[in-house]
Parts: structure tokens; C-alpha cells; sequence
């Protein structure tokens, strides 16, 4: 390819040009991974120039979308890889070396290497302990909130839907979730995956998954923002006509995360008619958040400590509200110890604009699960038959609202 470039300069305007049209992206030559592993090979003294040139050509040339800082939480300078250039290059060409050793056997297929980095996060996750809970949901949890939204909203036992034009998670993380979403519907079955994180490592973890799980830049919008601030425009949008409304909601926000709430929130549009949640757990702002920009068709899956089905206050009222509507559509009972973040049980909120049922479904799955040395596992095969999404919908329960 380099000799190419080389005898082809007037051309690689073009070809890029058609590149980003047919495949949505251009890596030059001297930035692909054969360029770099051959440097490291031979203990080149421009590994680390190559390196930023390459992490500064992905950020603002390789997509037609900007990706923007992508890379800016990677310091190639940093002493610990050595005080002096010369030695944090040579340490650089040592570490890329043992990693072209290691994979040169693996296929290049980009499923294996999607999941492969997925794999990395969850090592990477299980040995953070409690931080951990800020960017990961285990892939068993976040496999069952996604069988479930992918559901037809009424008649669930139909299976899934053929379609669905915009799947939301506004505190995605990784994007691990989105990701499984992706996978219940194909890579075709979905429209546009919307994303919104605040920590910005994460939000570059979750656009870096993205494109190496092959999700084309103009299939996914990961935004960097305070979700409880709704800081992004396009969730601002007054005029109803334009506000985005998504077929399918998932979250694994932080539980029972303290915040500061001021007076004015009281008038947010997505509070008003319910309330704002205590400064002491925002749980409740987060659903009513993704409630807020729910289709009418639509399905939500949150995960939430077990205290939202008891605490009083504003929150009884939100909760008595929500089940007076007809909007809460199953509560799921999860054992403990299943997060990286906390040991306390948690459970999953399935909610909806439309549904047909008046009733709310329970399930108690808290003794459905595997004992593991640090986390606890739920896995599906633990769980009996009429507990899955479709086969849920003939068992249920009537509650009164208040």
C-alpha cells in the first residue's frame, strides 16, 4: 500500500475519498498495524513520533466524522515509560513487538476483534473492583436487558421486532450494552445507536468499542456530557415534532448517586410531573430521563438498586405515579454480588409508554445464580423457562398503583 501512495500521489485524494464512502474509513500506510509492528520488529527511533502522528490522523482525518480526542487519555510521553525519548521509544517498540508475537495467529476479522476488546474490558474491569461500576455491566445482565427491549412491546411471546430505528443508553459506559443490543438485532436491524457518557476515559472506551466492533461512524453518536444536566442539545430540542424519541432505552446508571438538584429542576421538562429525585439518590432522575425520550412503541430496561421499590418521599410518589400510568411493566429481582461496583441486589426496571397489560409482572430471580470467587453469576440456564423475556409475559402479577 505505501508503494502505492508513493507512485499514486495524485490519486490518494480520491482513493481516501472513496475509501471513506465504501468502508467509512482511511488509515494511511505508515499507521496501519503491519507499518507499525514491522518498526517495532526493527527497533525503529520513530516509533513514537509514528505513533502520535497516527492516533492525530485517526482523530481528525480517518472518518468523515471528527473523532476528536479519542486518543487523549494515552500519554506516549509519560515517564513511566521512561525519562528520556530514546528510552520510551525502545520501550514502546518492546511492547508492540510482544503483542504482534502474541496475536499473529488470530484472525482479523473484525467480530474477533470487537469481541477480543470486550474480553480486555472485562478482565480489565474485574481486576478495578469497585471502579469498575463506572463504565461495565456484566455480559450476562446486559445480555438480558437487551432480549428484552429488542421485544415487541405488547405482544412480547411474538419475539422480536424486525426493526428499530434508535436505541438509547445515557449512561453507557463502555457501551456494552448498546453493543448487545446491536447483536440481538444484527447489523442491519438498527437504525442509529445513541450513547451519552460522562467520564471522558469511558466515553472514548465506548467510541473505541464501537468502531472495533465494526459499527460505522455514521451508525452510532457517543456524546460527552452530564446526563442529569442534559448536556446535549439534540435531548433539548423543544419543538416536538423534532425531539428524538427511541425505540429502545437501556442503563445501567450509577446507583443511588448523590447529586445537587437545583430549584429550577423542578421545572425540567423531564421532572414536572413527577418530581425531582433526592439529593441523596439520583436513581429516580436518571429513569425518568430515559422515560422522558421513550417512543410510544418503545421499551426501557434500567438497572436500579432494590431501594427504588421501597424509599419513600418523592420517590413514592414518582414510583406511585409511574405504576398509576401504567407505565411500569415488569420489576426483576437480581441476586447480590452480581456488580463489580457494589455487593447489594439490585434490580431491572422494565418500562413503557403503551403497553397492554394493566398489571405489573415480578419476578424473584435472587437465588438464580452461580457463586463466583469475587462476583456472584446469573446465568440464563439457571433460570427456569417462564422467567425469560417471552416466556414472562404469561406470568403475572396485579398490584394496585398506590
Amino acid at each position: 500500500m505505501s508503494l502505492w501512495y508513493a507512485a499514486n500521489a495524485e490519486d490518494v485524494e480520491e482513493f481516501e475519498k472513496q475509501m471513506r464512502r465504501k468502508v467509512h474509513y482511511v488509515i494511511e500506510p505508515a499507521h496501519l498495524w503491519s507499518s507499525i509492528a514491522e518498526m517495532a520488529r526493527l527497533q525503529s527511533g520513530d516509533m513514537l513520533h509514528t505513533l502520535e502522528a497516527g492516533f492525530k490522523y485517526i482523530e481528525e482525518k480517518s472518518f468523515n466524522s471528527s473523532f476528536q480526542g479519542l486518543f487523549s487519555e494515552i500519554n506516549l510521553n509519560s515517564e513511566k515509560l521512561g525519562r528520556k525519548y530514546e528510552e520510551r521509544n525502545a520501550k514502546l517498540c518492546t511492547i508492540i513487538q510482544k503483542i504482534a508475537e502474541g496475536i499473529a495467529g488470530f484472525s482479523t476479522d473484525i467480530d474477533v476483534l470487537g469481541d477480543a476488546y470486550e474480553y480486555l474490558i472485562g478482565q480489565f474491569a474485574a481486576g478495578s473492583g469497585k471502579k469498575a461500576g463506572e463504565f461495565y455491566t456484566p455480559q450476562q445482565i446486559s445480555s438480558i436487558l437487551s432480549e428484552i427491549v429488542v421485544l415487541d412491546s405488547q405482544e412480547p411471546k411474538t419475539g422480536k421486532k424486525k426493526r428499530l430505528d434508535k436505541v438509547l443508553d445515557f449512561a453507557c459506559g463502555s457501551g456494552s450494552l448498546l453493543l448487545n443490543v446491536r447483536k440481538q438485532m444484527g447489523t442491519n436491524g438498527i437504525g442509529k445507536i445513541y450513547g451519552q457518557e460522562k467520564n471522558i476515559t469511558t466515553y472514548n472506551l465506548a467510541r473505541m468499542n464501537m468502531l472495533l466492533h465494526g459499527v460505522k461512524d455514521t451508525e452510532f453518536e457517543i456524546h460527552h456530557g452530564d446526563t442529569l444536566l442534559n448536556e446535549w442539545d439534540i435531548l433539548n430540542e423543544m419543538n416536538p415534532a423534532k425531539k428524538p424519541k427511541f425505540d429502545a432505552i437501556v442503563a445501567n446508571p450509577p446507583f443511588s448517586y448523590r447529586w445537587e438538584p437545583k430549584e429550577e429542576m423542578g421545572e425540567d421538562f423531564r421532572f414536572k410531573t413527577y418530581g425531582v429525585a433526592p439529593k441523596s439518590a439520583a436513581d429516580f432522575a436518571f429513569l425518568l430521563h430515559g422515560f422522558h425520550f421513550l417512543g410510544k412503541e418503545g421499551v426501557m430496561a434500567i438497572i436500579l438498586p432494590h431501594g427504588v421499590l421501597f424509599r419513600g418521599g418523592v420517590e413514592e410518589r414518582i414510583r406511585t405515579k409511574l405504576l398509576k400510568d401504567d407505565n411500569i411493566d415488569t420489576v426483576i429481582g437480581l441476586p447480590a454480588n452480581l456488580f463489580f461496583s457494589t455487593g447489594i441486589p439490585v434490580c431491572i426496571l422494565v418500562l413503557k409508554k403503551c403497553k397492554k397489560y394493566e398489571d405489573v409482572l415480578f419476578i424473584n430471580a435472587s437465588e438464580y445464580f452461580e457463586k463466583g470467587k469475587r462476583q456472584n453469576n446469573l446465568r440464563p440456564r439457571t433460570l427456569p423457562k417462564s422467567w425469560t423475556p417471552t416466556g414472562s409475559a404469561r406470568w403475572r402479577i396485579a398490584i394496585p398503583a398506590g
